[in-house]
């Protein structure tokens, strides 16, 4: 399928996933140990075949340029390409992205220039595997001039997105953008036999929620940017734009999680840990393509790992591994015990030596429902435990998040120390 561009809303300062945004955009976390967020969407659209892909951020993008101009790379005969949209001052326009619709606004004269029939939108913050081909050919098909990919989703999550309702054809005839009212919310509420009808297995009283995932006629994409200066597609754009367009919904059956808090980022994380995870990054059909590295494998010495992911260039010695993950050069030291946890590794392998606290966890450490960002250095003998269920907390180089204790990149953690 050709005539497609995809365009990648790197989103805005990622507040909500701070510290681990401090230093980096959003889509350049990492994520399952040797990922970032970044390849989810870009290989959801490489696996249909799109391959000119503009991404658009404009904080702290410096390492996701790193790391798409060293993993995205095509031969000369392809034309494909994966390009950083930043934001910048322009002649007439020295306005930072004030929204995901103004940042494809700001950015149309790339995409026009491609000449694309349709043009895909895709968050960078949002785990999934989606077959976009058919989602571009069901667009297609129905002579839609705009399509919203749907999941359901409970009560509790529904006042956080943006919900609609559809007629038996499929097509969008109501969106409202996070509703509160508890009426409106009642309104939009499904019953037994709708979800059988849209092929969905969830429970009675689910909502039909945006997942923020968009394809677009062109035209029509242009038109609907310029006939206002609306700033968010999900707020402003959809809901005026049902009338008058052919709007359908495209319902996605299978797994999808927002990641944009640090409570959702850890738990979706370590869900990757699971038997059979929800989000498979084993498949044959949808591998995730990320930077390739030149390290050696994983080096385990007398421990006790269950549930865990350990990747290429981590050294674990006489330690205990749980439901955890442990990222690229990541180092756990002997006695230390690893629970519900993230390590992210190291961007370096560091000499043996010296006064200073060595990369990684240290010796006899007790680590449980933490992130430990790259290049973080734990001594020895120090508890990151939150024995006393701490929801929100800042200290020296830690920080603790939805009663997630995250330690910053780079930062030091003393030894002995007890969070």
């Amino acid at each position: 399928m050709n005539q497609v561009v995809t365009a990648i809303l790197g989103g805005g300062q990622g507040q909500r996933l701070w510290p681990l945004t401090r230093d980096r955009a959003k889509p350049a976390v990492p994520l399952g140990g040797k990922f970032r967020l970044i390849d989810v969407p870009i290989s959801n659209s490489l696996h249909a075949g799109f391959d000119r892909i503009f991404v658009m951020t404009q904080f702290q993008s410096a390492s996701l340029h790193r790391h798409i101009a060293q993993t995205y790379r095509f031969d000369s005969f392809r034309g494909g390409f994966v390009n950083i949209l930043a934001a910048e001052q322009r002649e007439g326009n020295r306005d930072w992205y004030q929204g995901t619709a103004d940042a494809v606004r700001q950015n149309l004269e790339y995409i026009d220039e491609h000449g694309a029939r349709d043009v895909v939108v895709l968050s960078g913050d949002q785990l999934y595997l989606m077959r976009l081909k058919e989602f571009v050919g069901l667009h297609r098909t129905r002579r839609a001039d705009f399509t919203v990919a749907v999941t359901p989703v409970a009560r509790a999550q529904a006042p956080g997105l943006g919900l609609l309702r559809v007629d038996g054809t499929g097509r969008i005839v109501e969106f409202v953008e996070k509703p509160k009212d508890p009426a409106v919310l009642d309104r939009f509420a499904l019953d037994a036999a709708t979800l059988e009808r849209l092929g969905f297995e969830a429970p009675e009283g689910s909502f039909l929620a945006s997942m923020g995932i968009y394809v677009f006629r062109r035209e029509v994409m242009r038109s609907l940017l310029l006939a206002s200066d609306a700033q968010d597609f999900g707020k402003e754009i959809l809901p005026r734009a049902i009338v008058g367009h052919r709007a359908f919904a495209y319902n996605h059956t299978g797994y999808w999680r927002d990641i944009g808090t640090i409570p959702a980022f850890h738990e979706a994380s370590l869900d990757l840990t699971l038997p059979l995870p929800p989000l498979n990054l084993y498949s044959p059909d949808f591998p995730i393509y990320t930077h390739p590295r030149f390290l050696p494998g994983a080096k385990v010495n007398r421990c006790r790992v269950e549930q865990s992911i350990l990747t290429e260039g981590c050294i674990i010695s006489d330690s205990s591994i749980t439901r955890s993950i442990v990222g690229i050069r990541g180092i756990v030291r002997e006695g230390s015990t690893v629970e519900n946890t993230i390590v992210m590794g190291a961007t370096r392998f560091e000499p043996t030596g010296g006064t200073r606290t060595p990369l990684g966890i240290g010796r006899d450490v007790r680590i449980r429902n933490a992130i430990v960002d790259l290049d973080a250095r734990i001594g020895d003998g120090a508890r990151l435990v939150n024995e006393g269920g701490v929801l929100e907390a800042d200290g020296d180089n830690w920080c603790i998040r939805g009663g997630i204790i995250v330690v910053p990149r780079s930062a030091t953690i003393p030894p002995g120390t007890v969070i």
